[in-house]
């Protein structure tokens, strides 16, 4: 299965379009990986006919990295990204798009209050859309920003209570969600910022009866290096939530590492089960691939849309993961 063309770090959602499973990408980075490169394309592919095209993209026409998209109710949003700059500047962008597909058209729907990038989007009760940390402009926040879909209004969560980072990964389970990894700032020299992978992985339950509360406990790490810009998701009949691919070389768009290494994908899946609290491994990805901003998930398979594969090669697939590939597990110590 391809997409039009190869794409990196790109918003990926997925819902039902007259009754079929389509999946959709937004924004992203183009084979050439520099800044002109960054783009505002958007494509579609129908998982029934497998049939694959172009849709309209952002109405703005900005390029973006590191937006996020979900789906609720049969509805798509695309999140915040950053833009940049001839000089290398970034700006993390504040507006949220609706897309409409039986229209292929757009929508902008509200503003954060505060404009993040790579952060990790969670949908709660098919109306809460939660925002955990993430980056804007200059630093990381500690902030979880949540936006009611159903009055359109924000407000904040509990704080994240680890090191704010950007990068991460996280998926929710009804109301139980984890947070791992990612890229902490150490420290800043010279005005220089100074990167470092995050160890922290952290359970968080939303109150039932009051969505603005979270109760935050840390949790055992899982067992790999941590990993920058991991493909995940949440499973709410498991109570799982699954993790794939990401490096664990933090790096900078273009896939050099801010060590100046080259980074290099990741082929693990692994999963942490709530019920049995403990991490799982599982089959490898047939191909390794990072920079990846959400799993999809319909019927019996989960999708990994685009991405980075060796050689820090842009990526036009969308690989493929049988569900079957999760029963054959083992614990991980």
């Amino acid at each position: 299965m391809s997409l039009p063309e190869a794409v990196s770090n790109n918003a990926v959602a997925i819902t039902t379009v007259k009754g079929q499973p389509t999946i959709f990408s937004f924004n992203g980075l183009s084979k050439g990986k520099t800044y002109k490169d960054i783009h505002a394309k958007a494509f579609s592919f129908n998982l029934h006919t497998q049939k694959v095209k172009t849709i309209a993209s952002l109405p703005d026409g900005t390029g973006r990295l590191a937006s996020i998209a979900v789906s609720l109710n049969n509805r798509i949003f695309v999140i915040g990204g950053y833009t940049v700059a001839k000089d290398h500047s970034e700006v993390s962008t504040s507006q949220i798009f609706e897309y409409f597909p039986l229209k292929n058209t757009y929508q902008k729907t509200t503003e954060m209050p505060v404009p993040v990038d790579d952060t990790v989007a969670l949908v709660y009760q098919e109306r809460y859309i939660y925002l955990v940390s993430g980056w804007h402009d200059t630093g990381n926040v500690n902030l979880v920003q949540v936006y009611d879909t159903k009055n359109n209004r924000w407000f904040n969560a509990t704080p994240f209570p680890g090191a704010p980072v950007f990068g991460h990964a996280g998926g929710i389970a009804n109301n139980e969600f984890l947070i791992v990894d990612g890229v902490k700032v150490n420290r800043v020299v010279d005005g220089k910022r100074e990167y470092g992978p995050s160890e922290q992985n952290w359970y968080g339950k939303i109150n039932e009866n009051t969505p603005a509360i979270i109760s935050w406990k840390k949790i055992k790490k899982h067992p790999l290096k941590p990993l920058y810009r991991m493909a995940s998701v949440g499973l709410n009949n498991n109570q799982q939530i699954v993790f794939a691919g990401g490096s664990d070389n933090p790096y900078n768009y273009n896939g050099i590492g801010y060590d100046g290494v080259p980074s290099t994908p990741s082929s693990a899946v692994f999963s942490y089960d709530f019920k049995n609290s403990r991490w799982l491994s599982h089959q490898s990805l047939s191909e390794p691939s990072m920079d990846h901003r959400g799993l999809l998930v319909a019927s019996d398979a989960f999708y990994i849309v685009g991405g980075m594969g060796k050689n820090q090669k842009v990526l036009d697939r969308i690989q493929k993961i049988d569900f079957s590939s999760l029963v054959s597990f083992k614990e991980t110590k």
